[in-house]
C-alpha cells in the first residue's frame, strides 16, 4: 500500500516543522497544504521535506485537505492519514489508523476517547461532541466515540470520492465526511489513539462558538438527509 499523510495549514509555523521531520523519520511522505497563511508555514514544510502546495487565499480546511487528496493521489497514493499541522496528532501513531483498512474498510478515525470516555472536555464542548458522535453512530451503524477527530485514514475509492468533492462547511471535513462516507455505503472503523495539546498557536474558533456551529453542523447533516444526499454517487 503506497501511503501518504496529508496536512492542511494555515498559519502554524511554529508546529508544522515538528509534524513535517516527525513524518520523515517515520518514512512517510507528507503533503503540507499550505492554505493561505500569513506567516512562514509553506517554506519550513518545504526545508523540512514535505510536497508544499500553496493556496493564494484562505480556501478553508476541506478546501485544503481536498487539494491534498488531489496531490496524493498524483503522487500514487492507494491510501492518506490525514494529520494536523499544530502537532495534535502523533504521526507515529499513523500506522495503527493505516493497519485498520481493508477491503471493507475505507476509513479509520482515531479516537481520543475509544478507550477512556472520561477524557472528553466538560462543559459546552463536551455535549457537543457527545452529541456528535451520537448522531455519527447512528449514520455510520458503529461505535463513534470521536467524531470530531481530524486524525483519520482514508483509502480509494472512498479516496477518489472525496478528491472530487469534499465538504467545506464547518466540521465538514471530519463529522461531515464520516456521515456522507457512511451513507455512500463505505465501511467505518474507530481505532483508539492517543493525542497532543495543540504544541504551537491558537486555535480558531471558541469552545462557545464551537458548540453553536455543532449544532448547526447537525441541523445541516439532517436537512441533507431529507434530501436524501444528493449530488453524492458512489462510482
Amino acid at each position: 500500500m503506497n501511503k501518504v499523510l496529508v496536512c492542511p495549514a494555515w498559519n502554524e509555523e511554529g508546529a508544522v516543522g515538528d509534524v513535517v521531520r516527525s513524518a520523515v523519520a517515520n518514512g512517510y511522505r507528507i503533503v503540507v497544504v499550505d492554505d493561505g497563511s500569513l506567516d512562514a508555514t509553506a517554506a519550513i514544510a518545504r526545508r523540512c521535506g514535505a510536497i508544499v502546495v500553496q493556496h493564494p487565499m484562505n480556501l478553508g480546511v476541506g478546501a485544503a485537505i481536498q487539494t491534498g487528496f488531489r496531490v496524493a493521489l498524483r503522487a500514487g497514493a492507494d491510501a492518506v492519514v490525514q494529520v494536523d499541522a499544530d502537532g495534535q496528532h502523533p504521526v507515529e501513531q499513523a500506522q495503527y489508523l493505516f493497519d485498520a483498512l481493508s477491503d471493507s474498510v475505507h476509513m479509520a478515525i482515531g479516537s481520543r476517547f475509544a478507550e477512556n470516555e472520561a477524557l472528553r472536555p466538560k462543559g459546552m464542548r463536551g455535549v457537543a461532541m457527545r452529541r456528535l458522535a451520537s448522531h455519527a453512530s447512528n449514520v455510520a451503524g458503529v461505535r463513534i466515540t470521536d467524531a470530531s477527530s481530524g486524525f483519520r485514514a482514508i483509502s480509494r475509492p472512498l479516496l477518489l470520492q472525496f478528491a472530487r468533492r469534499f465538504p467545506s462547511s464547518y466540521l465538514g471535513d471530519t463529522f461531515g465526511a464520516l456521515l456522507l462516507a457512511s451513507r455512500l455505503g463505505f465501511g467505518v472503523i474507530q481505532v483508539p489513539v492517543e493525542m497532543r495539546e495543540r504544541q504551537a498557536g491558537e486555535p480558531s474558533t471558541g469552545a462557545g462558538r464551537s458548540a453553536l456551529l455543532v449544532v448547526r453542523a447537525i441541523a445541516s447533516s439532517v436537512t441533507d438527509e431529507t434530501r436524501g444526499g444528493r449530488g453524492w454517487q458512489k462510482k
